[in-house]
């Protein structure tokens, strides 16, 4: 009997908006397998170590631990929850929001989605809000992303319609990133400017950023801009241009309004006077300006830095003002192109899922608009007035004026600045449903009503990427335990919602029987295809079919159309009234909260390089874990000399919000009085109490929730804090080897034990699958008291340490213990949990020796032995670099030390050696990095890594 083969299904992958086409392997409905779609235009076969490790993070026995698989309610807010059936839950919450309405509104209620959302799901949330309820109160993480980039393409150029494609890459002469740190948010996309550039050496690229970013590692020439004086370097730049003669006056007089008033504008942006205002020398600004204006065609590309700030509008239209000023938009390579930070963000907005949208870049404030809506669904209006914004609706919550919301596929209790106000807000509301794959999000915490969704591989829909360009998702599984699809939740909540607040007299046109007629996901989308007819984004020559058939396609694409269009706006028309483009006069401002004598650090958050948003899917994974370990504040070597702090002292980092407790790192990315922590850790991985002795909800306890009054997006990019060293002299320490299927459900069952500390972080570690079926856990934390002998016993008896196959040592008097749990294995003796209180410093040795899997037979009971010096001569593996073949640092610096010629060919020496940046190349510009400082022959200490 022969063995079934695999089956194979076509699907994007969920991370970032690079829109990456994926083929998933498929056995007896499990996925067993991932490899890039090498037929798939955003990325051609190449998968970023995320993308890469997708069927890890679907491994069944990982799933069983951390998703939603039934439908759970919690009789009381802080209560356990228990399971009820799909109609009881559907009826209750039908009930209670149909109670809600009726006693206080359509605007008592509120509902925040995701990025992550496909378009179909989107669009029914959009329509069951805003045609069925009656309100604008929709909003979606996306405003924490992409709504700046919104707000500037509108105010310049007339639509949120990114102008630019990928294959403009391989024609720039001068690529401009600019707030985006390309090789960690989209690593595919950097493969392609890597390979762009080795084709055309002349190629320029320019990056701006505060941090030294592996991205501005590989720059000509790197701004390293004072945070937020983005609006000034632009002005600068465009001063330049008008002084040496680079602006295309022919492409102003044809296609532009509003120049005069922007020449005004910048007129007092004087090399000076840039240079003093952003910090970077004049002749910099002065050789930036050149090369946007003379050595052209210009790309540019920008994400979060400019869009996550309380000026993010006026970033991105100053940005486009340089395009308009030189004529380079609508040409091949050039154009301003803003990265979508989501899979779909795009189709979100396209299906106008935000309360300052409308369907199809419909306008809000237009009556003929809303009108043009209303008749496509079937209803008589939709509300003008728009709805609260991500921000706005937790203020609301808090205020007591939201009575109800409903959170879909995202986590808002990680994500949103100034947790302490989004955890009241959450607090105060009458009634949470939180719709969510993972079950082990902080959100769920808040829930009263949780209902188990889809999630990748799952999935059934469509996608739209930077590009414009829509994908078709597959689903290659059968949904997990009782998961259903966002639409189809949406779908049904909607039919019985209809039921209780009988609308037809109301609201509904004559013929209308119900808003909800879906029975397939293609039922949804052709109802939104057709809501784009005539738009801008007209998708009317697309269908299902299409799509499965000739692949992904770029809008717009109007029936009897073969293909769609690359690149917008060759011909010089825009979408405004008049067909010209709009220049934007807009004022330089400071960011919302300068640094002062009381808090003299700017605080800047952002991505890691292998991990995702909240990591409630890459968090599961050691070997994502392998690249960057664990929490850390980085900062100037300077700045923690000032302090008299070392690298992995604690500090406490404080805002007039919040504050947490982590550990610091010295790095050469940072300038002084600046520092930065990963956006990613939340409380599931970073969390403890405070001086006040509230828990810690992680990074965005101390970030702003300040925003953009046009864009409404919050300046996650900057908050004003003080570091203050902390003494938190009794330590703990837990690592050890679990079976994986019991992995996720002890670092559950350790997350209550993490607040009763001052400090405390939980991480996986190890590599997928491993040879024995086991998955690593590291448990940290530090205090102003001793541990007790109580929660010592809690986590050894969650860590499996009993009374047998262990050495201890334990002083009581001075609450010291070293505890080491021996395996005998074939090969020898190995650690498989080590816990230490007190005197922890001989992790340094001990650590290594657990997790690389040493074989101990020569240690005995030095095992024991304290203090950070190793009792027997042992070798760590040191940082890993590759995360794909596990390849660390000294490793690739033995390799360099033997190689000799040029970069390029001690690069390809180095890949042949070790196969690092051979799979997914996310590692490739650390090598380079490596192959610049490691000299020939010379035994050097590699350096440390941003």
């Amino acid at each position: 009997m022969t063995e079934a083969k695999p089956c194979v299904t076509r699907a994007t992958c969920p991370y970032c908006g690079t829109g990456c086409g994926v083929l998933i392997e498929s056995k007896e409905g499990r996925i067993t397998h991932v490899q890039g779609d090498p037929a798939h235009p955003a990325n051609r076969g190449r998968l970023c170590t995320k993308g890469s490790t997708l069927h890890l993070t679907a491994a069944h026995s990982l799933q069983q631990q951390v998703r939603l698989l039934t439908p759970m309610r919690r009789a009381q807010r802080d209560g356990e929850a228990a399971p009820l059936s799909w109609d009881n839950a559907l009826e209750e919450a039908a009930d209670k929001f149909a109670a809600i309405i009726r006693q206080h509104g359509p605007n008592a209620v509120a509902f925040y989605g995701s990025g992550q959302l496909l378009t179909e799901d989107y669009y029914v949330l959009n329509k069951l809000v805003k045609g069925l309820i009656g309100t604008n109160n929709l909003d979606t993480n996306s405003r924490l992303c992409m709504s700046s980039a919104v707000t500037g393409y509108k105010a310049t150029l007339g639509s949120d319609a990114p102008p630019a494609c990928y294959e403009d890459f391989q024609f720039a002469q001068t690529l401009f990133i600019t707030g985006s740190n390309t090789a960690y948010a989209h690593p595919i996309l950097f493969r392609q400017i890597e390979d762009a550039r080795q084709a055309n050496p002349d190629m320029k690229l320019i990056v701006v950023d505060p941090r030294r970013t592996e991205t501005a590692e590989m720059a000509d020439l790197h701004l390293a801009i004072r945070p937020g004086t983005d609006v000034a370097l632009y002005h600068g730049m465009l001063h330049i241009l008008l002084k040496e003669g680079l602006t295309n006056a022919a492409y102003i007089d044809a296609h532009t309004n509003g120049f005069e008033a922007l020449k005004t504008q910048v007129a007092s942006f004087t090399p000076g006077h840039t240079a003093a205002v952003c910090g970077v020398p004049a002749e910099d600004i002065i050789q930036a300006a050149r090369w946007f204006g003379a050595h052209t065609p210009t790309l540019s590309l920008y994400c979060q830095g400019l869009n996550q700030s309380s000026r993010g509008t006026d970033k991105n239209a100053a940005l486009i003002n340089l395009h308009l000023a030189t004529g380079q938009i609508g040409l091949p390579g050039a154009g301003p192109f803003s990265l979508t930070g989501q899979p779909n963000a795009m189709g979100g907005r396209e299906v106008g899922g935000m309360s300052t949208l409308l369907s199809a870049h419909r306008d809000l404030g237009k009556p003929e608009d809303r009108a043009e809506v209303a008749s496509l669904w079937g209803v008589k209006d939709v509300p003008a007035t728009p709805g609260f914004t991500a921000v706005e609706m937790f203020e609301a919550a808090a205020r007591g004026d939201l009575k109800a919301i409903w959170i879909a596929c995202t986590n808002p209790a990680q994500s949103l600045p100034d947790q302490t106000l989004v955890r009241e807000g959450l607090s105060r509301c009458e009634y949470v449903v939180v719709q969510e794959a993972f079950a082990s999000t902080a959100t769920c915490a808040f829930g009263d009503l949780l209902l188990p969704a889809t999630t990748w591989g799952e999935k059934d829909g469509t996608v739209t990427n930077s590009e414009r360009r829509i994908s078709r998702v597959r689903a290659a599984i059968d949904p997990m335990g009782e998961a259903r699809h966002d639409w189809d939740i949406f779908s049904e909540f909607g039919r019985r919602l209809e039921r209780r607040l009988a609308p037809q007299a109301d609201r509904y046109l004559p013929g209308t029987t119900t808003l909800f007629p879906y029975d397939t996901p293609e039922s949804v989308w052709n109802e939104h295809r057709e809501s784009t007819r005539g738009r801008d984004l007209d998708i009317t020559g697309m269908s299902y079919a299409l799509l499965e058939q000739t692949g992904p396609q770029q809008w717009p694409m109007p029936e009897g159309a073969h293909q769609g269009v690359s690149r917008l706006y060759t011909d010089g028309k825009f979408p405004t009234p008049d067909g010209r483009a709009k220049f934007a006069p807009v004022r330089y401002e400071t960011v919302a909260e300068p640094t002062n004598g009381a808090y003299p650090f700017a605080l800047n958050t952002g991505r890691l390089r292998d991990q995702w948003h909240g990591m409630s899917r890459t968090g599961n994974l050691g070997r994502l874990f392998g690249h960057v370990a664990e929490p850390a504040l980085e900062m100037h070597a300077d700045d923690m000399r000032a302090l008299g702090l070392s690298n992995g002292d604690l500090v406490c980092m404080a805002s007039r919000r919040g504050e947490l407790v982590a550990p610091v790192q010295a790095s050469e990315a940072m300038a002084q009085r600046q520092v930065f922590m990963a956006m990613h850790w939340g409380e599931e991985f970073l969390s403890g109490h405070d001086r006040h002795n509230k828990p810690i909800s992680g990074v965005n306890a101390v970030t702003t929730g300040a925003f953009c009054p046009t864009s409404k997006q919050p300046e996650l990019k900057h908050a004003a804090v003080q570091l203050t060293p902390v003494s938190l002299p009794w330590r703990l320490l837990a690592v050890a080897w679990l079976p994986e299927s019991e992995a996720m459900h002890v670092r559950t069952a350790l997350k209550p034990l993490m607040r009763s500390f001052a400090f405390a972080s939980c991480v996986p570690f190890g590599r997928e699958p491993h040879a024995e079926g086991k998955v690593g856990i590291l448990f940290r934390t530090a205090h102003t008291a001793p541990i007790t002998e109580t929660v010592i016993l809690q986590i050894k008896e969650l860590l499996g340490i009993g009374d047998v196959d262990v050495m201890t040592y334990a002083d009581p008097h001075a609450h010291q213990e070293r505890t080491m749990h021996i395996e005998r294995t074939a090969g020898g003796l190995r650690l498989r949990a080590v816990i230490m209180t007190g005197d922890i410093r001989s992790e340094a040795w001990l650590r290594p020796l657990l997790q690389d899997e040493q074989i101990i037979d020569s240690y005995g009971q030095r095992l024991l032995t304290p203090g950070p010096v190793a009792p027997v001569e042992t070798a760590a593996k040191g940082a890993q670099i590759c995360t794909c073949f596990n390849v660390s640092e000294p490793q690739i610096v033995t390799v360099l030390r033997s190689t000799e010629g040029q970069p390029d060919v001690r690069l390809t020496l180095l890949q042949q050696a070790l196969k690092c940046g051979t799979n997914c190349g996310s590692c490739i510009p650390t090598l380079k990095k490596l192959v610049k400082q490691t000299p020939v022959g010379e035994h050097t200490e590699s350096a440390a890594l941003a």
